[in-house]
């Protein structure tokens, strides 16, 4: 198994480093081309938009096989991105904005593919540890690619950006391509067709399954609600240079990759819902340590956050895979990404109206959201590792208790 390990990590680096560069690029060069800051901001739109149709995308899954799946979409990808090389002024500024919205759907279909292949590809006792490994991976990639990304396209342009960026994809695909697969369902044409409903009442059937995705959710879209918060502390109450927001954003993706790397052993030890409950505690104390009038406070709270959001993901993501029948895994998946990422295009503007109000309150509300969201987690019996509440990953059907 340490060969899939080693792959799933290496995707999740390339992906984290291809996917980074390109949200800033595509910005910048938008920008660049049309001197307008609010259509630059579409870009990323464009990108978080598609997150919606989740439940739809991930029953595609259930109806094909994953893999080439997974592998059509890269490779796809890789061809959009090689037409923004047509680019040559504001008359093709649309064909960045058409990239960016096939990026999307192309990540909703990935992330959810790669959420199904995993257990299929990995016993079911280290999915937390490779999904931590993963998070890990991708955050440690944030911290350089943005840089890297900006730094190129000032030296060369957004042609060659896009050039790099398109080899990553095609390197993800031959990545999955030389993945071994122990336990699969096998897509039956006769089969009742894939319906997004069933992977909803899926999602919704077992509490340890929707208590940490509700819990990664209310984060994130708190995450997403503070953002506008976090820039007028750093400027106004702060009275700080607008550059450090990169500082802070470097402080919470150091927190995000520590966290990764020792998640697995939490889940493994305590659940998915206890660590997607802590999570959220720690995202609620990195909320108030913000909005303190003390710039190195402002940098620990980062780091503090940056812990808990990835522990409420990685316990969101493992509760579905290991709790979910392969064969659903797909729908459960998507809307599972839907659930959690889709609150953040409504939580954004919300906050952005908010912070005529100060930087500080919404903060505060945001804690005070966290906070409630993870003591309304009233205690309940975890299932066992063997336990009759699993389902057995390769048929659906339950686990037998003899499995550890």
């Amino acid at each position: 198994m340490r060969r899939n390990t080693f792959l799933f990590v290496t995707v999740s680096m390339l992906s984290g480093l291809g996917g980074s560069a390109m949200a800033l690029v595509s910005g910048i060069w938008i920008l660049d081309l049309t001197g307008s800051t609010g259509l630059a901001a579409l870009a990323g739109l464009c990108v978080y938009a598609p997150t919606l149709a989740g439940p739809w995308l991930g029953g595609l899954l259930d109806r094909v096989p994953r893999r080439p799946l997974v592998i059509g979409v890269n490779l796809a990808l890789a061809a959009a991105l090689l037409s923004l090389l047509a680019v040559r002024g504001p008359g093709q500024a649309w064909l960045i904005y058409a990239v960016s919205f096939a990026y999307g759907v192309g990540y909703v279909l990935v992330d959810a593919g790669e959420t199904a292949l995993l257990p299929a590809a990995l016993p079911p006792a280290r999915l937390a540890d490779v999904n931590g490994w993963r998070s890990s991976a991708q955050e440690g990639m944030k911290l350089v690619a943005p840089l890297a990304g900006a730094g190129l396209y000032a030296w060369r342009g957004g042609h060659v950006v896009a050039v790099l960026a398109a080899a990553v994809p095609v390197l993800v695909a031959a990545l999955y391509g030389a993945l071994r697969l122990t336990r699969t369902v096998p897509a039956s044409p006769a089969a009742r067709p894939a319906r997004v409903r069933d992977g909803l009442a899926a999602l919704l059937a077992r509490r340890v399954v929707r208590v940490p995705v509700a819990l990664a959710a209310v984060s994130i879209a708190m995450s997403g609600f503070t953002t506008a918060a976090l820039y007028d502390v750093v400027v106004t109450d702060l009275a700080m240079p607008s550059t450090f927001l990169g500082v802070l954003a470097s402080a919470q993706g150091a927190g995000s990759l520590l966290a990764g790397l020792v998640v697995g052993r939490l889940v493994r030890r305590y659940g998915e819902i206890a660590v997607g409950a802590a999570g959220a505690v720690l995202f609620a104390v990195g909320c108030l340590g913000r909005c303190l009038p003390w710039w190195p406070g402002t940098v620990a709270a980062s780091v503090v956050a940056g812990v808990g959001l990835p522990w409420t993901l990685v316990a969101a993501v493992t509760a579905v895979q290991t709790y979910t029948p392969q064969a659903m895994l797909g729908r459960v998946a998507g809307t599972a990404n839907t659930a959690m990422f889709g609150p953040i295009t409504l939580a954004v503007p919300l906050g952005s109206a908010a912070v005529a109000v100060g930087g500080r309150p919404p903060l505060v509300v945001a804690a005070v959201v966290c906070l409630a969201a993870a003591l309304a987690v009233r205690p309940g019996r975890q299932p066992a590792a063997g336990g009759p509440d699993r389902w057995r990953i390769s048929s659906g059907r339950e686990r037998s208790r003899s499995l550890r």
